[in-house]
């Protein structure tokens, strides 16, 4: 049952979807008051607990404190409320890339019982479309770097009535930042429900009609409860970089919630490139790094033998699946844990994963404390020990699609059914398989695309591959790998061959890829995920 709620604006409660397509919610250990912010526990919380002269954010150039950020945040939540009318439940959109204006200006209107969609800065005036008639939006902050696609959006829509530019930068130069100063630094923030929606996770890589995964304020602060506290032991000498957007839920946990819910600093990255995020692990000493496996490879492949990485006690890693070569690679040349996990923007983060002193290479880990997984079928009856299947989680976070009737393909018999195809082993840990939709049939054989890519990967001359199925009329499918070179390897038939050949001596024979098409660069998403979809559309070679 619901707790109270302080939205005036009832939209996101009232879209919620029905209770008996809800999962099963396991919340025993994560109890938090009726009324609880999450905006105010990472700021005015922290200062009242001493961490006011904490570094919280880097970026841009410079540093905040705690007190500095409470302050800046308070400002701003006035002038959200007082000046453009913002009410508890209205939809704000905040456009901009990873800086710390972006979370103060998400801070601010948690604060002011807002709802808060976080979105890219490389999305498109029809895809912003999408979003903000999908949640009724009313109010967009923007950094004013970016303000063109969002006021075309603006123009020609029903619902948004008002695009607020920030200044994105340190100047503090900009619309909001100018009413915003002239506030007191004192704010009593609404007094929302601890089941009151604070956030709208649109799912990544969907096509079509967009999912927004609904997250209560309890739930923001579980995921830094549950995974922060167990797995990664964050302390307030903790320093955190990592590239993926805010935008994203595994973005917005790793450099901003983790951080801020335990008095540590969250270094900020507009362009996390893999050379900028080692410099900034050697300048600001980090402990902590999130990001993808692809950004991994490109960091030990841009990384200098001379490459000071010694302040780092945690690579973590998630978006896609961590193939057992990077993994390898990565612990030869730095020693430092690398942390395999997976999460969901319905699920909101990581559920499973690997720990400190228990981390093997393809190896996802065990559930998380307060988090239960099986390996189901079709019909969510467990298979056998090995077998793979469809990966199933519940816990203290799960899927609440807003106003979607795909509700129910996502959650079955209380259970979350992902779209991962894993398998558990006789000792509990659970092993990634292949996305359900990559799962490769040919001739009869179920082959899962990223262990072919593993072994591809494992070649020297192999910098980057990605595997997908390619129709064939004999086999129905046959595997396909796009492959880029190491530098002084020559794309050719005579390669290809090479290759097939290596992987039919490192993995079952039956599992080599039958067409190699050779590329300079693989498509990929912000987050650094491989675009396999639009590899699926080249022709078998």
């Amino acid at each position: 049952m619901l707790g109270p709620s302080a939205h005036t604006d009832t939209f996101t409660r009232d879209n919620l979807p029905p209770a008996t397509t809800w999962p099963e919610f396991l919340l025993d250990g994560f109890d938090y008051p009726d009324h609880i912010n999450v905006g105010v526990e990472l700021t005015d919380r922290m200062v009242d607990q001493g961490f006011g002269d904490n570094t919280a954010l880097i970026g841009n150039g410079r540093q905040r404190t705690y007190k500095e950020l409470s302050d800046w945040t308070n400002r701003i939540a006035h002038a959200l409320a007082e000046d453009y009318g913002v009410a508890p439940g209205n939809r704000v959109l905040i456009r901009s890339a990873n800086n710390p204006a972006m979370v103060a200006c998400w801070l601010a209107a948690t604060k002011i019982g807002a709802v808060v969609v976080n979105t890219m800065p490389m999305l498109r005036a029809g895809e912003l479309g999408k979003i903000v008639d999908k949640a009724e939006i009313a109010f967009a902050l923007c950094d004013t770097r970016l303000m063109d696609e969002m006021v075309a959006c603006a123009k020609d829509s029903r619902f948004l009535q008002k695009v607020i530019g920030f200044d994105g930068t340190a100047n503090h130069d900009a619309e909001l930042d100018r009413v915003a100063l002239t506030k007191s630094v004192k704010f009593t923030a609404v007094k929302t429900g601890r089941d009151d929606v604070a956030l709208l996770g649109f799912t990544s890589g969907t096509t079509g009609d967009p999912k927004a995964t609904m997250h209560f304020h309890r739930d923001l602060l579980i995921i830094a409860d549950a995974y922060a506290k167990e797995v990664l032991a964050v302390t307030p000498d903790d320093v955190f970089v990592g590239s993926p957007p805010l935008a994203f839920t595994f973005g917005l946990g790793g450099l901003a919630v983790f951080p801020l819910r335990f008095g540590a600093t969250a270094t900020l990255l507009e362009k996390a490139s893999p050379p900028n995020m080692i410099e900034i692990i050697e300048t600001y000493k980090a402990t902590i790094c999130f990001t993808a496996p692809t950004a991994y490879r490109a960091m030990l492949a841009a990384m200098e033998d001379g490459a000071d990485l010694s302040s780092l006690r945690a690579a973590v890693s998630a978006g896609e699946t961590l193939p057992a070569p990077v993994y390898k690679a990565w612990m030869e040349k730095t020693g430092k844990p690398m942390l395999d996990g997976i999460g969901s923007t319905e699920m909101l983060h990581i559920f499973i994963s690997n720990r400190f002193g228990d981390s093997h290479p393809a190896c996802t880990g065990r559930p998380v404390t307060g988090f239960q997984a099986r390996i189901v079928d079709e019909n969510i009856d467990d298979v056998a020990v090995g077998a793979v299947g469809r990966l199933a989680v519940r816990g203290p976070t799960g899927c609440r699609y807003l106003a979607d009737d795909r509700q129910g393909d996502y959650v079955r018999d209380g259970w979350n059914v992902t779209g991962d195809s894993f398998y558990c082993d006789e000792d509990g840990y659970f092993h990634f398989a292949a996305r359900s939709d990559d799962m490769i049939i040919s001739a009869g054989y179920n082959i899962a695309g990223p262990e072919v890519e593993a072994a591809l990967l494992a070649h020297p001359d192999v910098a980057e591959c990605a595997v997908v199925s390619a129709n064939d009329a004999d086999r129905g499918q046959i595997v396909q790998a796009h492959v880029v070179l190491n530098a002084g390897a020559n794309p050719s038939p005579e390669m290809a061959k090479l290759l097939q050949d290596y992987v039919k001596a490192t993995i079952a024979p039956y599992k080599y890829p039958r067409s190699i098409i050779f590329a300079d660069a693989l498509p990929k998403t912000a987050t650094g995920k491989i675009q396999r979809f639009r590899l699926k559309q080249e022709p078998a070679a």
